[in-house]
Order: structure tokens, then sequence, then C-alpha cells
């Protein structure tokens, strides 16, 4: 068994290292400027196509209203990453981190608005009558059939990973912060999650965008205001610790208290890649959300789309992010989400904690349902709807084992195959990035056209 995690190891910080950091930033900052930072000027026009999109919906093909595929697709993304994910950056990059999970999120908002625009641009419609699309189809359907194995592989590096990053991770991380806040023993937690996520599970889409659409503006807002609060009573600490983001995100943070020091590099590198896994941007999983959504317009839903990766990091993150630098716990030598508990529990003594451990239980909980939506499209691809259901059985099964082992070489297979997953739909996006700026272009113009700014 160690033999295997040494490969894995020596994969991970293959796939993990420097060629394909700057990939991701360099598909996202290619279509940044080919798309003339539309995604970053045009963000109120996004948020106002967010809230229309409810109303509109029913108008359009598709399955379930744009709102709701963004609330699928955040349900996916807002996950442990926003809470764990932050803190683990934090304490092996320093604060400096933090610096490049925003620089990666900026980016990252064309990256996932030209992946809903080539979802909902090449989706098809399944046996059962339901919208597919992602990477596979458009790999498919938009580079034509020598590049197929390409999609293939995409699909198959998916669903897998998603019992990694969507399942077992997400059910282990709900276990232990239960367990350590309220004694909860790991597999009632298991048990209690395979119920809930099996119930929702047999709507279908339809259900999966109800919950999510319910839960996540309400879990995500309420985790805000408690983080906003924990800043405003740190605020004397702002100002430090974004100077602090700043200054270490380009020069070494130095060892202190429990926290060992961090090169530059440690910063770059856990800050983008811990921004991934938060954010999700360049993976090619959300535009399988977007992808069912009730629209016939790519570019309105692909403006919908790239809230997403705001929302997660430059909000969510970001507040996290600033609790823990400001709270002096980054230098306490714990990390994770004892590092995220220990940061809100100095600012609200004997109730910090505890908002914590709900909210990662709530984030983890709709990661696991959308995700599951992700690899049940993943599997229909390679094998048809006839594998749906033996899939979702699957998946339901692995949450209690998820809640009750112990996971480090599971981390280490996800976040190695999440790596895997993002190389084939990186390529397929700069490959089909002249499709996106036509698409864009073609849509302004016509919106100029009739006098809509």
């Amino acid at each position: 068994m160690e033999a295997i995690s040494d490969f894995v190891s020596q994969i991970n910080s293959l796939v993990w290292g420097p060629p394909m950091l700057v990939m991701i930033l360099g598909v996202g900052l290619f279509l940044s400027i080919g798309l003339k930072l539309m995604p970053i000027l045009k963000l109120g026009a996004g948020f106002r196509l967010m809230w229309s999109g409810r109303a509109r919906g029913d108008e359009d093909d598709g399955d379930i209203p744009p709102f709701q595929a963004l609330m699928t697709a955040l349900s996916a993304t807002v996950g442990t990453g926003n809470i764990a994910g932050v803190a683990t950056a934090v304490f092996l990059g320093g604060p400096g981190a933090l610096f490049w999970m925003w620089l990666t999120a900026l980016v990252g908002m064309a990256t996932k608005y030209g992946e809903a625009v080539l979802a909902v641009r090449y989706r098809e419609v399944d046996e059962r009558g339901a919208h597919v699309g992602g990477p596979m189809y458009y790999i498919r359907n938009g580079l034509g059939k020598k590049w197929a194995w390409l999609g293939v592989l995409f699909a198959v590096f998916a669903s897998i990973a998603a019992f990694g990053i969507g399942n077992t991770v997400q059910a282990n991380s709900v276990a232990d912060v239960l367990s350590a806040n309220f004694g909860l023993p790991h597999w009632i937690t298991g048990v209690l999650l395979m119920i809930m996520v099996g119930l929702v599970l047999i709507g279908g889409i339809k259900r999966i965008g109800q919950v999510a659409s319910a839960l996540v503006p309400f879990m995500a807002v309420s985790y805000v205001l408690v983080g906003l609060l924990v800043l405003a009573i740190n605020a004397n600490e702002i100002p430090a610790a974004v100077s602090m983001v700043f200054s270490y995100a380009f020069s070494p943070a130095a060892a202190e208290g429990g926290f060992a020091g961090a090169a530059v590099w440690a910063a770059i590198r856990f800050g983008v890649a811990r921004g991934i896994f938060s954010n999700e941007a360049g993976l090619g999983s959300a535009p399988i959300a977007h992808a069912a959504a009730q629209t016939k317009n790519p570019v309105k839903q692909g403006m919908v789309a790239m809230l997403g990766t705001f929302i997660d990091t430059i909000i969510v993150c970001s507040i996290t992010g600033l609790v823990i630098i400001t709270s002096g716990a980054w230098t306490s030598g714990e990390t994770g989400a004892a590092l995220t508990s220990l940061a809100f529990e100095t600012g609200l003594p004997g109730f910090g904690n505890y908002v914590v451990a709900i909210a990662l239980a709530i984030f983890a909980f709709t990661t696991i349902i959308g995700w599951s939506f992700y690899g049940e499209r993943c599997i229909e691809f390679l094998f048809g709807v006839k594998a749906i259901v033996p899939y979702r059985v699957l998946w339901i099964v692995a949450i209690p084992v998820g809640a009750t082992i112990n996971l480090g070489f599971i981390w280490l297979v996800a976040d190695t195959l999440n790596a895997m997953m993002a190389l084939p739909n990186l390529i397929a996006l700069l490959l089909l990035s002249p499709v996106v700026f036509k698409l864009t272009r073609e849509h302004f113009e016509k919106q100029k056209a009739l006098g809509v700014k």
C-alpha cells in the first residue's frame, strides 16, 4: 500500500507541478484577454441575469431554470474547499496563498464562462429527453470524432474523481467535524448522509436543482454574515492582514508560532491548487450542470456561470482566509477545518466553532448531491442511461464508507484525478476558444443594435 501511495504521490507532484498551474492560469488569462475582460466588466449584468433567469426559465429548452443550474453548480463547488481548503492553503503557503487564490478566481471567471458557453452550444438530448452536456460533449461535438478519445478520457477521470472530491472526502469531513463538536459517531453521520442524499437523488436533476436553490443561498449568506461579524470584531487587524496577503504573495513568509514558514513557490502552488479545488474553474465539472439550464442562449448562461467562481472564491473563500489571518490563528499550528474553527471561535467564543461545523456539514451535503449529478452524466456518456442507477447505488453506498475510513490516500487520489480531469478540458477550451469569442461578439453586437446595455 505504501508503494502505491508513493507512486500516486509522484504522479500528483507531476500533474500539479508548474506546467499544470501555468496551464490553468494561462488558459484563464488567454480567455480573459480574448474576451476583453468581459467576465469582470459585465459582473453586474451577470447578477441581473441570474435573478431574471428564475422567471424567464420556462420559456426555453432545458430541464431547470438558469438560477437552479447555477445553484446546482455552486452546490458542488461551495464545499470543504471553502473552509478546510482555504485553511490548508494558508497553513502550507502562508497568507500570500490567498492572493494567488484571488488571481486564480479572476482569470477563472473567464474559464468558467467559456465552459458554460460551450456546454450549452454543444449539448444533446438523451433518450430520456434530458439535456446533457459538458466537456465530453463539447469535445466530441465541437472538435469532431478524431478528438472523441479526449472526451472519453475526461468522462473516465471525472466519474472516478467524483467519488473522491465529491463524495468520500466530503462525508469524512462532515463526520470529523460533527464528531469533534457534537460527539456524533462517524458511522451515524455516514448513515444519515446516505439516507438524505438518497432521498434527493431519487428525484434526479430537478430535485437536485430545487434542493440546491433552497440550501445554497441560505448557507452561503449565513456563513458570510457570521464571517463578516468576526471580521468586524477583528477590524483593527484587517489592514495588517491585507498587507500580509500582498507582501507574502511575492516574498517568503517566515516561521512564526506553529507556522513553519513558506517560500513564495508554496504560496503560489497551494493558492492556485486550493483555489481550483474550491472554485473548480478549469476542471470541467460545472458546465455539466449548466448544460441542463432552460436557455437557448449560450452567452447568457455563460454570464450566469462565471458568477459561481466569483461567489465561491472572491466572496466565501476571502471571508474564511481573512478571518484566519486577522484572528492570528494561522500561526497556531492547526490546519484544515480545525484551523477555521479555531479562527471563528477566537472571534466568537463558545459559538464560532459550531457555526463552522454546521456550515461545513451543509456545504459538504450539497457538494455530494451536486457531484453525484456530474458523475452520472459522465457514466451516461460512457455506457448509456442504463448505467445511471447502478452508479447511483454505488454513490450512496460510498458515503458511509467515506465517513468512517482514514482518507489520507483518498485525498491524494482525488487531488491527482482532478488535475487529470482538467487536462482534456483545458485543451478543449483552447481549441474551441474561437467559438467562444465568436458567440460572445455576436451576442453583444446584437445587444448593442437593440440598445441593450
